[in-house]
């Protein structure tokens, strides 16, 4: 089987333009998203609406690939860059372009979803660590998912999942397991098609979450779990911190 990463990037941002090209420890957010992706994938491309990028990209030896302005999500460019890069790839990797230190095993455990031949489409959740406390599981920013036996994902929301009945709510993170969503994800072309053809469904937008327009679509999404950290930059306040977590790692990742 054969897999392709794309990566996302837009030059437009409400709380952050240009948010790609942001410098961390002397080389772009999007250098560092490519880099660590192209460690596990032979194939990787950056999908963008804006030539700066696009030279930024060409600039560090990378590919990028110029795609519309219009679109509402990064899974719809993601299909549009599929299309006109030309490729032959059985599985589109859809890359965060906002997590630099992005893990490379994180990719591994995506592939390995499609191990099982009935996988149409994959997502990454991340076991909520209890120590980080009831606030930090409450934050909508960081939505919550449940899964089934099979490692399908039943629901994603923004509000806790699942409901902790008879205990007070600031016990529920040590009295059940809550996983977190990891927004990477990987698509089969027929199935990535299909998905950026649906309108979006009503509970995508009570919740803002792409992802449902799938399952209330009856679709089935495959959940590889990882433990690693991640660290996405939304603003520019995100971006010190990750700055600081460069300089602290001491690497030239």
């Amino acid at each position: 089987m054969k897999f392709i990463g794309i990566i996302p990037a837009r030059y437009a941002s409400s709380r952050f333009p240009g948010k790609p090209l942001a410098d961390i420890c002397g080389k772009t957010m999007i250098e560092r998203v490519y880099v660590q992706a192209s460690k596990e994938l032979d194939e990787v491309y950056v999908a963008t609406d804006d030539n700066r990028i696009a030279d930024a990209v060409a600039a560090f030896g990378g590919k990028a690939v110029m795609t519309s302005t219009e679109h509402r999500s990064g899974t719809d460019r993601c299909y549009e860059a599929y299309r006109n890069i030309g490729s032959d790839a059985d599985v589109v990797i859809n890359i965060q372009g906002d997590e630099p230190f992005i893990d490379p095993s994180q990719i591994s455990v995506l592939k390995g979803c499609f191990d099982d031949e009935s996988t149409e489409l994959a997502t990454l959740v991340r076991s909520f660590d209890p120590s980080r406390g009831f606030d930090a599981l409450f934050d909508s920013n960081t939505p919550k998912v449940v899964i089934d036996n099979n490692m399908h994902a039943l629901y994603f929301s923004r509000s806790i999942i699942p409901y902790v009945r008879n205990h007070e709510w600031k016990e529920w993170p040590d009295k059940a397991v809550f996983y977190t969503h990891v927004g990477m994800y990987a698509y089969r072309i027929d199935t990535l098609a299909k998905i950026t053809s649906l309108p979006q469904s009503s509970l995508e937008i009570a919740e803002s979450l792409e992802q449902l327009r799938w399952l209330q679509n009856g679709l089935k999404i495959k959940v590889g779990i990882t433990d690693c950290p991640t660290i996405g930059i939304d603003t520019p306040a995100d971006l010190e911190e990750a700055i600081k977590l460069c300089r602290t790692l001491n690497t030239d990742l």
